[in-house]
Formats: structure tokens, C-alpha cells, sequence
């Protein structure tokens, strides 16, 4: 068995790796001594995305670039990388929580044998054992969990492990194993359509603005968008929102939807279902909205306003204008 940490890297499908990789390389060293090395499976890889790579943290990184990567499919990704984890036999496999990344560690696990702890919050050794963090029951407990066997694969929540300082300067060391991608026996996307709103995005924002069903209607989405351009926020929605047609589910925060822990979250008419609160309760501080002064989002909020939110919203966006000189 080896002792290094691999980190699967999650790219934005242009060749470049997520800042959110800073945070499981970061980890991923700290736990290992030095040694994360990351994976990268692509059809492309941009050498300044290599670059990026080994300033966060990789040790080494190992490149599967193959056309026949793209777009991203369960069923050729998790032969290739199972066969590089029998042949190099990583003690850990990380990943951060994302959608691609959800389904593919979990497949890589079972294809391994071995246990998989999703949506982890906390990492520590203990002696010779990885222990990990997680929430359960929609987010009201904490429980930690083990491995009985190695390599230890988990995916980690965006926003709750600290990032290092980047090591700007420091060359990537890349190595290119062989490999072989099976051939395609499913066809499940037949074209991808990137679709840009000019705002960062849900999972990797700082700021994050939500709307529910107090909205009553996409058309008032607006405000929030308008709240979320002065100060560089990410917007989501809750379940019913996005049930009801209001929002593409991408934008989903919750159990069923996106996790989120950013450093600021403000919920505008969001009652807090468990639901809801299972994807954001995790923010390091909440802000709520609401006309309900029982509203149960007010029971995990920081800061509440028991309020109309379209009277709340243009003050506070007048006022962050204000406050940012825009």
C-alpha cells in the first residue's frame, strides 16, 4: 500500500482545475505529509491548469488526458482510475462534493470494494486509521466514521476546509500513464449547453443569495440578481422554488439539490424545510428573510428580519452600494 492521498480533480470542462481543488489538495497534504497528488481525468488539460495544480498543493499529478473522456461518463472514468488505483495503491482518494464527483467516487468505491464517507466535513488520523466527519439525519447530527480497509475514499464539502497559501512558481511534476477508455455502451448526454449568468458559481461562492417560494414568481429572481451583482454573490433556491419552474434545479440548495458552506449566506423568503437546511446549515453565517416571524430558518439564522423581502432586498442592495462605492 502506498501513503500518498490522491486528489480527483474537478475541472470547469476548459481545461482549468476548480479553486476548490486548493481545499482538497490542501487537505489532502496535511494529512498525508506532503504527499497529495492529484488526478486528472479530461479530454484537455491547459498547462497553466497544471501549473495551478502543483501551486495548491500536487506533489505529482497524474494526467489521463484521452478525448474519450469528454463528456463526462461513469462508465469509462471508473475503469480508468480503478485501474491506476490497483496499480499505484493510493492510502486515500479525495474529491470535492459536486454533482460529477458525487456519482463517481461512490462508483470508484463500489468498484473497489472499499467504503466511500460522502459530504464530509472533518478529516483527522487517528494513528493508523483516517476518521472521518459527516453530517446525517438532514444535517441535525455529526457522525464519524472509519474505514476497514484502504485506499479511503471521500468527498469533502467546498468552503469547510481551509485552503493554503499558493506556491506560486513551483513546477508541476506530471506523469501520463497509459491507459485504455471502454467503449461507450450508454449514450446519456447527446449535447452540452453551457449556459453563463454572469455570476460565480453556486458551490464555490463566498456570498450567497437564495430565494424561495416568497418570491411567488421567476420574474422577481431579479432583485436577488441584482442583490448578488453589486456584492459577487452566487444566487440559489430552495425545492419548492425550483418545483415550482422558477429556477433550473442547478440551483438547488438543499438534501436533494447543491451543498453549500459559504462565508455568508442570505436567505430571501425561504421558510427552512429540513430539507433546505441540510444543503447550506453549514454556512458560516446565515442571514434570513422572512414575513413569518416562526419561519423555521429563523431557529439556524444569525441574523434574521422578520420583513418583506421586496422591501428588504432593493434597501439592502442600495445600501451594499453605498457601502462598495457602486
Amino acid at each position: 500500500m502506498g501513503t500518498a492521498f490522491w486528489c480527483i480533480v474537478e475541472d470547469d470542462r476548459k481545461g482549468q482545475p476548480k479553486k476548490v481543488m486548493a481545499e482538497v489538495l490542501t487537505e489532502a497534504g496535511r494529512l498525508s505529509g506532503g504527499q497529495a497528488e492529484a488526478v486528472w481525468l479530461t479530454d484537455k488539460a491547459a498547462p497553466d491548469g497544471l501549473e495551478r495544480l502543483a501551486e495548491w498543493g500536487a506533489s505529482k499529478i497524474w494526467l489521463l488526458e484521452s478525448p474519450a473522456l469528454a463528456p463526462y461518463r461513469g462508465e469509462a472514468w471508473v475503469p480508468v482510475a480503478a485501474a491506476l488505483v490497483s496499480a499505484r495503491a493510493p492510502k486515500a482518494i479525495l474529491g470535492p462534493v459536486t454533482s460529477r464527483q458525487r456519482e463517481f467516487l461512490a462508483r470508484l468505491a463500489a468498484r473497489l470494494g472499499v467504503g466511500f464517507a460522502a459530504d464530509t466535513v472533518g478529516l483527522e488520523l487517528d494513528g493508523d486509521t483516517l476518521v472521518a466527519t459527516r453530517p446525517v439525519y438532514a444535517g441535525k447530527l455529526l457522525s464519524k466514521v472509519t474505514w476497514a480497509k484502504t485506499p479511503w475514499v471521500a468527498s469533502l464539502r467546498p468552503n469547510v476546509f481551509k485552503a493554503g497559501d499558493p506556491q506560486p512558481g513551483r513546477a508541476p511534476v506530471v506523469e501520463r500513464p497509459s491507459f485504455t477508455v471502454p467503449d461507450a455502451t450508454l449514450t446519456l448526454v447527446e449535447r452540452r449547453e453551457e449556459v453563463s449568468t454572469g455570476l460565480p458559481e453556486l458551490t464555490e461562492a463566498d456570498l450567497v443569495v437564495s430565494g424561495g417560494r416568497g418570491l411567488k414568481g421567476p420574474e422577481n429572481f431579479v432583485i436577488l440578481e441584482s442583490l448578488a451583482s453589486v456584492v459577487g454573490a452566487a444566487v440559489g433556491a430552495s425545492r419548492a422554488a425550483v418545483d415550482a419552474g422558477w429556477r433550473p434545479h442547478r440551483f438547488q440548495i438543499g438534501q436533494t439539490g447543491r451543498t453549500i458552506s459559504p462565508k455568508l449566506y442570505l436567505g430571501f423568503g425561504i421558510s427552512g424545510a429540513i430539507q433546505h437546511l441540510a444543503g447550506m446549515r453549514t454556512s458560516k453565517v446565515i442571514v434570513a428573510v422572512n414575513k413569518d416571524p416562526e419561519a423555521p430558518i429563523f431557529k439556524i439564522a444569525d441574523y434574521g428580519i422578520v420583513g418583506d423581502l421586496f422591501e428588504v432586498v432593493p434597501a439592502l442592495t442600495e445600501e451594499f452600494k453605498k457601502l462598495l462605492g457602486k
